[in-house]
């Protein structure tokens, strides 16, 4: 890109530089008309962004543009443009009212009006914060519709772990009457071993019945037992 706008404001700024104002920094009743100028753009300008294409990559802030369809600046000097003069490696380090100055000046050499740079940046402002807004939404709208989602699982997990706990309780209930059962019965099956090995004790001189509680018969010796039967 060719430095037009520099070598203008080198011609320039040297004969402009002792003289008040030179700056061009706005003082006063000066600085109070450039400020009613930037609200007069920006009430002209549409509130809320149209965004008229889809955007597939959000990070990319040139799409977010386009697809609010920002006119094209004048003679192609955007704010970004803009931004990119005060970052020249020519006034990159000058005071900042140097640099202000040096473009101001090249934007005169080029016939565009500052207020068309300040209408471009409030243009991609308002994308920029409305595509934030839209994001919002997006992002509001999921939460709602994954929190019902939760809630609706979470409700179902709830039902499901009660049936379950339910179930076990039944089955631990199952266990319990079935203990007190095996139980009752055991003392009966007793007193009716004990009737009968006094009745036996009576005709033997070492009685065979038994009348302890039955030892259960080990996994190992059952198995063994019961193929013994089969091959018997």
């Amino acid at each position: 890109m060719t430095k037009k706008w520099y070598n203008y404001f080198v011609s320039v700024e040297q004969n402009t530089a002792n003289e008040p104002g030179a700056t061009g920094w706005p003082s006063g009743a000066d600085a109070k008309s450039a400020s009613d100028s930037v609200a007069e753009i920006a009430a002209g300008l549409n509130a809320e962004p149209q965004f008229t294409k889809p955007i597939s990559e959000p990070n990319s802030f040139e799409e977010i543009y386009r697809a609010a369809e920002i006119p094209e600046a004048p003679h192609g000097y955007s704010i970004l443009r803009v931004a990119q003069m005060m970052e020249s490696e020519h006034i990159r380090s000058l005071p900042s009212d140097v640099k202000r100055s040096s473009v101001l000046v090249g934007l005169e050499a080029a016939e565009v009006n500052i207020k068309d740079v300040i209408q471009d940046a409030i243009y991609r402002d308002r994308a920029l914060d409305g595509y934030e807004r839209v994001q919002q939404r997006a992002l509001e709208e999921l939460e709602n519709g994954k929190t019902a989602e939760n809630a609706k699982i979470q409700a179902e997990i709830d039902r499901y772990v009660t049936e379950q706990r339910a179930k076990i309780q039944e089955n631990n209930d199952a266990i319990t009457r079935e203990k007190e059962r095996v139980t009752g019965w055991r003392l009966k099956k007793q007193q009716e071993e004990k009737k009968i090995a006094e009745t036996v004790g009576y005709f033997v001189s070492e009685n065979p019945i038994t009348t302890g509680e039955v030892k259960p018969i080990p996994p190992s010796a059952a198995s063994t037992g019961s193929k013994t039967a089969k091959k018997s």
